[in-house]
C-alpha cells in the first residue's frame, strides 16, 4: 500500500489577503486586552478615584453634610501642631529602625537556617511562626507581657536582680518597645525572603572560592552580599512601606501612649478621624501617602541599579 505525499500548500496561500492579515492580526493583538477592563474599573472605582477624592477633601473642612475650602490650612494645622509632626518624626523613626533590623536580623538567620545546623526545620517553623499570628493578637499579648508591675518580663528581670522599666508607660521608651515587637513579629517574613535568595545562588561559586582559598567571611562578602541583592531590595521595600504605614501593633499596645509618646502618623489619622476632624484627618492620609511615595520610590530605582545578576 503506497502513501501519497502532497506538496506542502505554499505560505502566500495559507495566508489571508494583506488587508484581511493586517485587520486579523490586529484583532489577535486587542482581543486578550479586552479582559483587562473589568481589572482596570475596579482599580479605578476603588482606588483611583478615592485618592483624587482624598486630595481634594484634603484641602476642605467637611462633614457628611457640607464641604467648605479652606485651602492649605489642614496641612499647615498639621505641620505646626507639635503633636502632630512629633507624629510624622516618630513615623520615620519607626520605619527606619524596624525595616533596618529586619534586614539585618532576616539575613543572619537566613544564612544560619540554610547551612547544616540540627533541628533546622523546626527552627525554621519557630522563626516564621510570628508572622502568622494576627498582629492584634501580638500586641495585646505583649501589652499584657510589658505590664510594669504583673508583666511577666519584668518578674523575669526581678528574678535576677534587674529592675524592669515600664516598656509602655516611659514616654522615652514606648515607642521603642512597640518597633522591638514588630521586629520579632515580622521578622520570619524577611527570613523567609532571603532563604528563597540564598538558596539560589549557584553552589559553584561556592566552590571555585573555596579553591582559590577564600575565607567563609569573603565568602559572605564577595558572594553571598552581592548575590542576595534581590532578596535585600524586597526586604527593604516591604519593611519599610509595612513601617511607615504602622498602625494595628501600635493601637492595640498603647494606642499611641503615653500621651502623644508612640503616636505615628496612621494612629494621628485615626484619632482625628474618631474626633470628627475629617478634613485633618483627610489631610494626614495625603502626608502619608506622599511621605511613602517619596520615600520608596527613588529609594527602590537606587535599589535595583545596585542589583547584581546571576
Amino acid at each position: 500500500m503506497s502513501t501519497t505525499i502532497s506538496p506542502a500548500m505554499p505560505q502566500t496561500e495559507l495566508a489571508p489577503e494583506g488587508g484581511h492579515r493586517q485587520r486579523g492580526g490586529f484583532n489577535q493583538r486587542m482581543y486578550p486586552r479586552w479582559f483587562l477592563l473589568p481589572g482596570a474599573a475596579i482599580y479605578a472605582v476603588l482606588f483611583i478615584a478615592p485618592t483624587f477624592a482624598s486630595f481634594y477633601f484634603a484641602f476642605t473642612r467637611w462633614s457628611f453634610f457640607n464641604v467648605e475650602f479652606i485651602g492649605f490650612d489642614n496641612f499647615v494645622t498639621f505641620f505646626t501642631d507639635p503633636q502632630l509632626s512629633k507624629a510624622f518624626v516618630n513615623t520615620l523613626i519607626y520605619g527606619v529602625l524596624t525595616s533596618g533590623f529586619k534586614v539585618v536580623l532576616g539575613l543572619a538567620l537566613g544564612v544560619l537556617l540554610t547551612s547544616n545546623i540540627l533541628a533546622r526545620s523546626y527552627l525554621r517553623a519557630v522563626v516564621f511562626f510570628p508572622v502568622l499570628v494576627s498582629t492584634v493578637g501580638v500586641g495585646i499579648t505583649f501589652q499584657a507581657l510589658m505590664n510594669p508591675s504583673h508583666g511577666a518580663i519584668n518578674h523575669v528581670l526581678a528574678f535576677f536582680g534587674i529592675s524592669g522599666p515600664g516598656w509602655l508607660t516611659d514616654p522615652n521608651l514606648a515607642l521603642y518597645s512597640i518597633i522591638a515587637v514588630d521586629i520579632w513579629k515580622g521578622v520570619g517574613l524577611a527570613t523567609l525572603i532571603y532563604m528563597a535568595g540564598l538558596v539560589s545562588i549557584p553552589s559553584e561559586y561556592y566552590e571555585a572560592a573555596t579553591v582559590d582559598g577564600a575565607s567563609g567571611w569573603k565568602n559572605f562578602r564577595y558572594i553571598t552580599l552581592p548575590l542576595v541583592s534581590p532578596a535585600t531590595t524586597t526586604v527593604i521595600i516591604l519593611s519599610l512601606i509595612g513601617g511607615l504605614r504602622s498602625f494595628e501593633i501600635i493601637w492595640a499596645m498603647t494606642g499611641g501612649g503615653p500621651g502623644f509618646s508612640s503616636d505615628v502618623l496612621a494612629s494621628v489619622i485615626y484619632k482625628q478621624y474618631a474626633a470628627g476632624f475629617y478634613g485633618l484627618s483627610t489631610a494626614g492620609n495625603v502626608v502619608l501617602f506622599v511621605l511613602v511615595a517619596a520615600v520608596i520610590i527613588p529609594l527602590f530605582s537606587w535599589l535595583n541599579r545596585k542589583q547584581v545578576d546571576l
